[in-house]
């Protein structure tokens, strides 16, 4: 399957895609989407993006287990951000965190949320 829609992935083949809970609206975390993984995403149902530091394609969850089925993919106006809208099984962070966003800065401290998994137990 082919996504019809022209996205700017720009010069490095990369376009930002920010998970929301689709029911929440909590922001779960961003991360990069070549074409490969939109195609893959798409054709699944499940999110992929791709890692920079890894170089490669990987699906949301493929250690952890702790998906993210697609509810829906929004592309915004300039077509080079995409809106991944999905049921999140697990916390979405590989710190343990529900979000990515666990942290609030206040004042001149940083307050931070429980954890919802062990990370430890889930990456060794």
């Amino acid at each position: 399957m082919s996504v019809e829609v022209d996205i700017d992935f720009g010069e490095n083949g990369l376009v930002p895609a920010i998970a929301q809970d689709a029911d929440s609206g909590q922001v779960l975390m961003l991360a990069y989407v070549t074409e490969e993984a939109l195609e893959a995403t798409v054709e699944t149902g499940y999110a992929h993006y791709y890692s920079r530091s890894r170089e490669e394609l990987w699906k949301k969850g493929g250690t952890s287990g702790h998906t993210q089925t697609i509810e829906s993919v929004r592309v915004d106006c300039d077509a080079d951000t995409l809106l991944y809208l999905v049921e999140q099984s697990g916390g979405a962070c590989h710190t343990g965190a529900e979000s990515c966003f666990y942290r609030t800065i206040d004042g001149e401290r940083v307050e931070s949320v429980e954890t919802v998994f062990d990370p430890d137990e889930v990456y060794g």
